[in-house]
């Protein structure tokens, strides 16, 4: 019986929200540190796989190398080998004959299997630290491949010929691959068909160990992606997109391949909150506040998403987002605290009625102000007789003569007569003769 680890995307580096915690990039080496701790050195497998993408950048900073070698010595230290391909974060770019991952093979850290300069697949050579396959003691063949990009479909041609072709190995065959395969996630262009695929199983590839899309995913029990390592996004929560690394054991029959996920990983919350036309921005505010109340144990060094939805009685400039989000993300003591704003201002009423004569344009100007007035929550209830009020401002303005102060006085005289800050507008102030 062979047990082996496949982990893929671990993104050694991985810069996104360091506006929000600059110790979020932290998070990726403290993951893929958990996992191999774990999986590896005390789950004492044969061998350790990573299908692309040890880091985010192809350059990247010493302390980003550090946290590699650091993860990697310990498992070589627990005798474990590590077999890696480029991915296409951190391949070679074109014109280069090196990069870190090459580094790493050449001090001994991992195998980097990967064809020649020709695509050709040589056995692994210790001496120059170069092959495209090696065949370890525990019987199994481990074939390494490059990132094709476009070029994937003919490639895989090329490697499923030289693969039948190589000389008689172990009875298993694995094969590490950085490309996606169709189907698994939405908006992803470039993915391969499984047609596309097939000629490495027909060649005799028994486990094809796949990378680059970041969520977990097996097809007729020989194609296997396990997921990044850690969360790139918010989107790629356990809970919407399961992913993890692959505990593999190869014995009789199909390989077995358990995803992981309980070794460490910034957990990430999402919640929504839905709104109604009634909901005034102190209302919104006393929502949110009473969100982070209820879920502030878990939301405690967690990344935290909360959205708006629905439709509301304000607009969006009126809440104050920024300002909220600290307030919040300091109260929830959050690791990060993100809040959206989804909601769409309610829909206006418009006159419509096909058969009948359109109304008089007075009517339709009174009842525009009164839907913009009814849009706004505050307003909502007092609309009509507040466009009445707009209605007879307007007049007045296009008279020749206004006078502006007395246009002021009438207002304020009207709003502290009824006592609030809007104006209530009794009828017989309107019909009086003031304007």
């Amino acid at each position: 019986m062979v047990r082996f680890l496949h982990v893929a995307d671990v993104h050694l580096g991985f810069s996104k929200y360091r506006q929000e915690n600059p110790s979020r990039t932290l998070d990726f080496f403290t993951a893929f540190d958990s996992a191999l701790q774990t999986y590896a050195i005390e789950a004492g497998v044969d061998f350790v796989l990573i299908a692309g993408d040890l880091f985010e950048e192809r350059m990247i900073t010493p302390g980003i190398l550090n946290q590699a070698e650091y993860v990697l010595d310990k498992v070589r230290s627990a005798g474990i080998p590590v077999l890696a391909i480029e991915g296409n974060h951190d391949n070679c770019p074109y014109g280069v004959k090196s990069n870190w991952l090459r580094y790493l093979c050449e001090k001994d850290y991992l195998s980097l299997l990967e064809p020649d300069e020709n695509g050709l697949l040589h056995p692994w050579d210790v001496e120059t630290a170069r092959g495209g396959y090696i065949d370890l003691p525990c019987g199994v063949r481990v074939i390494g491949s490059q990132w094709y990009g476009a070029s994937a479909p003919r490639a895989i041609q090329q490697l499923a010929s030289q693969i039948q072709a190589l000389p008689p190995g172990p009875r298993a065959t694995i094969m590490l691959f950085h490309h996606g395969l169709e189907g698994q996630v939405s908006r992803y262009q470039g993915a391969l068909r499984y047609e596309e695929l097939l000629p490495l199983r027909q060649a005799g590839v028994d486990y094809l160990a796949l990378g680059h899309i970041h969520r977990h995913y097996a097809v007729e029990d020989w194609i296997f992606n396990p997921g990044a390592v850690e969360a790139n996004s918010i989107q790629e929560n356990q809970q919407q997109n399961p992913r993890g690394v692959l505990l593999v054991t190869l014995d009789n029959g199909p390989p077995q391949a358990e995803l992981k996920q309980d070794y460490w990983q910034r957990p990430i919350y999402r919640y929504s909150l839905n709104l109604s036309p009634s909901d005034t921005v102190t209302q919104v505010e006393r929502r949110l506040q009473d969100l982070v109340r209820r879920h502030r144990e878990e939301m405690a060094e967690a990344i935290v998403e909360v959205t708006l939805r629905g439709e509301v009685g304000f607009e969006r400039s009126e809440l104050a987002v920024r300002s909220l989000q600290g307030q919040l993300q300091e109260a929830s003591h959050a690791f990060i605290f993100r809040l959206g704003f989804a909601a769409t201002p309610v829909a206006y009423q418009t006159y419509r009625n096909a058969t009948a004569e359109p109304p008089p344009r007075a009517l339709i100007e009174e009842q525009v102000f009164a839907d913009l007035l009814a849009s706004v929550a505050e307003y909502r209830d007092r609309a009509e007789p507040l466009a009445k009020v707009l209605m007879h401002l307007k007049e007045d303005l296009l008279q020749p003569n206004v006078n502006i102060p007395d246009l002021y006085q009438w207002l304020a005289d009207l709003s502290s007569a009824n006592g609030t800050r809007g104006v209530d507008c009794p009828m017989d102030q309107l019909d009086s003769g003031r304007l």
